[in-house]
């Protein structure tokens, strides 16, 4: 009985390591490189990353459930790359891609928007508060336009909400827009881009981290 038992335990703990190590993995990352989400699927298309044009156009969309149309201008980006501590924070956050969506989790067994960002900065050496409204005023507002790697960018629950629900980190700014990585409750830890009518409908502030 205990042998078997032996054996039990041995085969959760295997398993238990294949899940944490598909967790740990760098999912983006291609010819020694890190792609961009919209890079990823461009490549398994087949296709080269595309020229992208350096300003937006607008664009209307109609809230869920409303009939008022909101205008949003897409202005030139203001592109550049994170360095030192932030480029450290969105290393830390990419490790933790593939991780489940747990509310209230901070491990790799299970993470939320505002504990994925806890722990990204954590591993930097930076500690932030827990919650995504407490995150949101830890740090300098930001302008949509003038968004850079390293920035933390809050949502509400839907489109036209002032209510934060969820945060997400800004990893890639450039002709195309704004990536950003963050524990979606549907798809645990992505990268996703703003520039998608659902993200941008539900944008409410970003703010640059006080470092």
């Amino acid at each position: 009985m205990r042998r078997e038992m032996t054996k039990i335990l041995l085969l959760f703990w295997l398993g238990a390591g294949l899940v944490l190590g598909a967790c740990s993995r760098k999912l983006n990352y291609r010819d020694g490189q890190y792609r961009s989400a919209r890079d990823m699927v461009r490549l398994r298309h087949g296709s080269r990353p595309a020229a992208r044009p350096a300003y937006k156009t607008k664009e209307k969309y109609s809230p869920a459930g409303g009939s008022a149309t909101k205008a949003v201008t897409r202005r030139p980006l203001r592109t550049g790359s994170a360095t030192g501590t932030l480029a450290t924070v969105i290393d830390a956050a990419r490790a933790y891609q593939g991780t489940p969506y747990l509310f209230g989790g901070t491990t790799r067994l299970g993470l939320d928007c505002s504990g994925l960002l806890q722990l990204a900065f954590g591993e930097a050496g930076v500690s932030i508060p827990r919650s995504s409204n407490e995150q949101a005023v830890w740090g300098t507002p930001v302008a949509a336009p003038d968004l850079r790697p390293g920035d933390l960018i809050f949502f509400g629950a839907s489109p036209g909400s002032r209510t934060i629900t969820h945060v997400g980190l800004v990893t890639v700014v450039d002709g195309d827009g704004v990536d950003f990585i963050h524990a979606s409750s549907s798809l645990g830890v992505v990268e996703n881009s703003l520039e998608s009518d659902y993200y941008l409908s539900r944008f409410i502030r970003a703010v640059r981290p006080r470092l």
